[in-house]
């Protein structure tokens, strides 16, 4: 069973998570949380496998909590719930290596499959919520930063091979393993293993991370 803690402030959202990740045979939401400090006691109390995180959340806010998490409980995987709403906010998080980001109106089939994913430590990252992030972030700063920023993003990604590349461009759209590979001509599963290498290529934790790299690089997922 993959142990899961629900952490948010609002009841009627933790009570709607739990109902969807009940149906799933495999997934027992063992405790929810409040606020943030709730969400990092209880995930060590119940030594859980994932936490799905809300970033506005009293006491101790969601990006705090992230980052305790990983501190005191590494084993535990967080996915981050969010309407994305405060540019710093979506930094922060996809700085701090979260397991993976939804949107709160992500559907249920969704949900289940990203704490699925999070729990045998793969990142998820629904399309949407990936071309959301990088809108959210791309372009910000105005053109000196923006200048180093694409400079160094292209030095990072010297280490990829064309192949490599071609598919960090469509990771840079948000587009998900299936709809890249049809794009280039390639199986979904070919498209996963080429994603972990570029990953760890890269350095980088998730999808996010690497597609705002190619967005900051100037790739075009199109040619």
């Amino acid at each position: 069973m993959i142990r899961v803690l629900v952490a948010d402030d609002e009841p009627l959202i933790r009570a709607g998570i739990r109902m969807i990740l009940s149906s799933a045979d495999d997934i027992d939401v063992v405790a929810e949380a409040a606020d943030g400090r709730q969400a990092v006691d209880l995930a060590l109390a119940h030594r859980v496998d994932v936490v799905l995180l809300d970033i506005q959340m009293p006491v101790m806010d969601g990006l705090t909590a992230l980052g305790e998490l990983r501190r005191v409980v590494p084993a535990a995987r967080a996915l981050v719930l969010t309407t994305f709403g405060e540019r710093d906010n979506v930094l922060r998080a996809v700085t701090e290596g979260g397991a993976g980001f939804l949107l709160k109106d992500t559907a249920p089939a969704e949900l289940i499959q990203a704490v699925r994913a999070a729990a045998t430590g793969n990142a998820f990252l629904s399309p949407a919520a990936t071309r959301h992030i990088v809108d959210s972030l791309a372009g910000g700063g105005g053109a000196g930063p923006a200048a180093a920023r694409g400079a160094a993003a292209r030095r990072r990604l010297e280490v990829l091979t064309g192949r490599e590349l071609e598919v960090l461009a469509l990771l840079g759209e948000g587009l998900s393993n299936a709809d890249a590979g049809a794009r280039i001509h390639m199986s979904e599963a070919t498209v996963k293993t080429y994603v972990s290498r570029i990953l760890a290529k890269l350095g980088c934790e998730n999808r996010v991370q690497a597609a705002l790299l190619a967005r900051d690089a100037g790739l075009d997922g199109g040619s």
